[in-house]
């Protein structure tokens, strides 16, 4: 009978080799000094995908690879929102790696992050995916959603690395440490790989702005009932001049859907903000006083998110 241990170290192994060409530890420098990360290669064109956190500020970065060939990489766009930058190379790279797709993982599964954590180049640790569907709060302000978990070992260092399923597919990226044994990956998924190409094909990525702050707030049995969902988003603040304020919108009030989606949270309308409902007039319903009122709102582009 084989050895668990021998079949669990034989795909370990087998993914490392595959992943490891293919990461670069990224050499950063910056006004405000010099940082370092992770960074793979995702096109035979030269593309590199990393955490925007890692390139902050910078135009262009050093990438090393696991057989000692550097490279010059360029900044094309970097995603503060999503917490992705893509990059691209001054001459060849090795083979990119294979994009999977995280809406395929499940809790327990298997994953190998690849990447230089502490400056320890081409480092490989293993573990399983131990949630999904976690937010990470970033820097602007918004979250990003559906985080994949994971018990592999990750250090400052890992962020921009690879993060693969048990074929080598490259499923994250490893974007933040949140404790011993805790670390946090951006899923590649349907959403983020529209994000990627978006940033290679212009360099940034258009979202949309209603100006409101909520929380999510239990709905009266009688409403929930009547609008089909436990609980709605209740407006906890709105800027001044914002496209939510133009079209009515008052503290207090909770959104319960926006064009004719059904809002539960403050990522439902994070998820709606894309560039297609910028300078578009959406239906918004809200309950006020008792009473379900119909609002009108155009979102405006978000210009003053940093990049």
């Amino acid at each position: 009978m084989e050895d668990p241990l021998d079949a669990y170290s034989a795909v370990v192994t087998a993914v490392a080799s595959s992943v490891l060409p293919s990461v670069a530890s990224l050499a950063v420098r910056t006004a405000r000094g010099e940082g370092a990360g992770s960074a793979s290669v995702i096109s035979a064109d030269g593309v590199l995908l990393t955490s925007a956190h890692v390139v902050m500020g910078a135009r262009s970065a050093e990438a090393t690879f696991g057989d000692g060939t550097s490279v010059t990489v360029d900044v094309v766009g970097r995603d503060v929102l999503s917490d992705l930058a893509v990059l691209r190379a001054r001459g060849p790279v090795p083979p990119p790696l294979t994009l999977g797709d995280a809406a395929g993982l499940r809790v327990g599964q298997l994953v190998v992050a690849v990447g230089n954590p502490l400056g320890l180049a081409g480092s490989v640790t293993a573990g399983i995916v131990s949630n999904l569907g976690r937010s990470l709060p970033t820097a602007s302000g918004r979250v990003i959603d559906e985080v994949i978990q994971t018990d592999a070992a990750l250090n400052p260092g890992n962020s921009g690395g690879a993060l693969a399923d048990g074929k080598g597919r490259m499923v994250g990226v490893n974007t933040a440490v949140a404790g011993i044994g805790l670390g946090l990956a951006v899923p590649i998924n349907l959403a983020t790989r529209g994000i990627i190409e978006t940033l290679v094909r212009t360099g940034r990525v258009r979202r949309a702005w209603l100006g409101i702050v909520g929380m999510q707030v239990q709905l009266e049995p009688s409403l929930a009932a009547r609008i089909g969902s436990p609980t709605g988003l209740q407006v906890a603040g709105v800027a001044t001049d914002s496209p939510a304020e133009l079209a009515g919108v008052h503290r207090g009030d909770i959104v319960v859907s926006l064009d004719g989606q059904e809002i539960v949270t403050s990522t439902s309308i994070q998820k709606l903000m894309v560039e297609d409902a910028i300078d578009r007039q959406v239906e918004m319903t809200l309950w006020r006083n008792g009473a379900l009122v119909d609002v009108f709102v155009v979102p405006r582009e978000l210009v003053d998110a940093p990049r």
